[in-house]
């Protein structure tokens, strides 16, 4: 028997238990449809392809770089707090919300481009999965942003290290979406 057993999964999970179930579960939901998307696209790839063809694969791009630099700075937040430089974390956590926005923003203007060209959800099977897709990641950057704002105000470390862990999983989400729904051929 040892004087230091070794501790469990659990425990050694940063954060909150309640915040990895959520994660998880959110994951599993988005591991969902990403499957979902890519049986139904099984079934008409080059109606698939037509359909991706007009998605703003740059924009994209740049939402991606985005949204990793967004997840650095939070990262970099919760470093900066543990070194109890508060007004450094601070300013990091709301960065990398205002990154959130932009992502927001991007996304929106790719909507409205959408919208422009009269392709809607019922268009093409691609564009539902697209809607669906990006859109629900679209409600998580929302709460995201919510989240490293509130955290930003109450910053003590626990408080960042749960908030920057969602935030993670919003820009994993993201980083599996990004290739499979705008550059699968």
């Amino acid at each position: 028997m040892s004087a230091n057993p070794q501790p469990s999964l659990l425990e050694e999970l940063p954060g909150d238990l309640m915040m990895w179930v959520l994660i998880v579960s959110e994951l599993l939901i988005f591991g969902a449809g990403l499957a979902a998307f890519l049986a139904v696209r099984l079934s008409d790839p080059a109606g698939f392809a037509e359909a991706q063809s007009h998605l703003h694969r740059t924009g994209a791009a740049f939402n991606t770089i985005v949204l990793i630099t967004s997840g650095y700075l939070a990262a970099k937040a919760l470093h900066w707090r543990t070194l109890a430089k508060r007004t450094a974390a601070r300013m990091a956590l709301v960065a990398a919300a205002a990154l959130g926005v932009v992502f927001l923003v991007i996304k929106g203007v790719e909507y409205a481009d959408k919208a422009a060209q009269g392709i809607t959800y019922e268009t093409h099977p691609f564009f539902m999965f697209y809607y669906l897709l990006t859109g629900f990641h679209a409600f998580h950057v929302v709460a995201g942003i919510l989240v490293l704002l509130l955290v930003a105000w109450r910053d003590a470390p626990d408080n960042i290290e749960i908030g920057a862990a969602f935030w993670h999983m919003v820009d994993l989400v993201w980083v599996l979406l990004f290739p499979v729904v705008y550059l699968l051929a």
